[in-house]
């Protein structure tokens, strides 16, 4: 069986997210304050073969210049994806209702992690993405993400 077709067998809600997004991830702090804010271009893919099951690239850009690009790769486990990378390690799944749920542990932040919840409109056209930050057990920041297909 093809990497593509087992992740939808698993994670059948995963693949709704195939494709380009753009959008903006902006952080705010415990009392509301925004942090950040960064223009974000995503591309999703599932291949049929190949060490990953997912890959997702990404392209940040921020209103003063700086730029930052990522790519990296998710391998089923199970029912689960699994991601190691140099930045953070953990795992996603999908809800009865189709929502997707990820916790990362940060790799490159002190003791703290995040939960993701991933949320895909009924148009399937626009997404939304919330990570609830922690860091020494408590909760630090939160980033909001507004996506849409170009």
């Amino acid at each position: 069986m093809s990497n593509r077709a087992e992740l939808a067998a698993a994670m059948p809600a995963m693949l709704l997210h195939e494709g380009h997004w753009q959008g903006w991830y902006r952080d705010f702090s415990a009392d509301g304050q925004l942090l950040d804010a960064r223009r974000v271009r995503t591309w999703c893919e599932f291949p049929d073969s190949g060490p990953f099951h997912y890959v997702q690239h990404n392209w940040l850009e921020w209103e003063d210049g700086r730029t930052a690009t990522y790519e990296f790769g998710g391998t089923l486990v199970g029912e689960r994806l699994h991601w190691e990378t140099d930045r953070f390690a953990g795992y996603g799944w999908q809800t009865a209702e189709d929502v997707l749920m990820l916790r990362l542990d940060r790799r490159d932040v002190a003791d703290a992690y995040y939960i993701e919840m991933i949320a895909l409109a009924a148009d399937r056209r626009t997404r939304a993405r919330t990570w609830q930050w922690f860091q020494n057990g408590a909760p630090w920041k939160w980033t909001l993400c507004n996506e849409e297909r170009p």
